[in-house]
């Protein structure tokens, strides 16, 4: 009779949604910055009354932060493919949890800012209107610290996933130096005395 595989401990090891949430997280994300470095306005007065007072208009900017956002989805994607396990894992690990600290302290800093804004206790620069920081509280400083912990999580679960997977190979040669141990004993039956002369 077979035996029944084990209970594996700790979080999930094949959960691998966070590593895809956070890879389309960064997608989504990039498409406005394309939109806008080629010349779209829609959707600009959300980020503020008057992006181009604030330098937020530059198309190279715009198209530098949508590149950056496109790596960053493919830092999630190395996490979870097997191409992802010829890079290595230190690199894009470390990465991962740069990019999740970031994303979590930049979404933190912008909910207080904000917030300090809309209840009057900072005055709200004309440039960046009221309207935008309303825009920010309720749409871009969560969307920002929903990409941080998405990364966390990833990393977290890709932490888990190499210790395992290293565990399980240590496992396997023990289990392989035993076999070949008790294979080479089989055959060579019995040790014998040493006759003294």
């Amino acid at each position: 009779m077979a035996s029944a595989r084990p209970k594996q401990r700790g979080p999930e090891r094949d959960h691998s949604w966070a590593a895809y949430a956070a890879c389309a997280w960064a997608l989504a994300f990039a498409v406005p910055s394309f939109y806008w470095a080629a010349g779209g306005a829609a959707g600009s007065e959300t980020i503020a009354a008057d992006v181009d007072a604030l330098g937020l208009s530059d198309p190279w900017l715009l198209a530098g932060t949508g590149v950056g956002k496109v790596l960053g989805g493919v830092v999630a994607l190395v996490l979870v493919r097997s191409w992802g396990r010829a890079i290595p894992r230190r690199l894009f690990l470390g990465a991962a949890w740069s990019a999740a600290a970031l994303l979590i302290v930049y979404a933190v800093a912008n909910f207080v800012d904000h917030g300090l804004m809309e209840a009057g206790v900072r005055n709200i620069p004309e440039a960046l209107g009221s309207d935008a920081v309303r825009w920010h509280l309720l749409l871009w400083d969560p969307w920002w610290l929903l990409g941080g912990v998405l990364f966390a999580v990833a990393a977290w679960h890709y932490r888990w996933r190499v210790r395992d997977r290293y565990a399980g190979a240590a496992k396997r040669r023990r289990e392989y130096g035993a076999v070949s141990r008790d294979s080479r004993s089989r055959f060579s039956g019995p040790e014998r005395p040493v006759r003294r002369i």
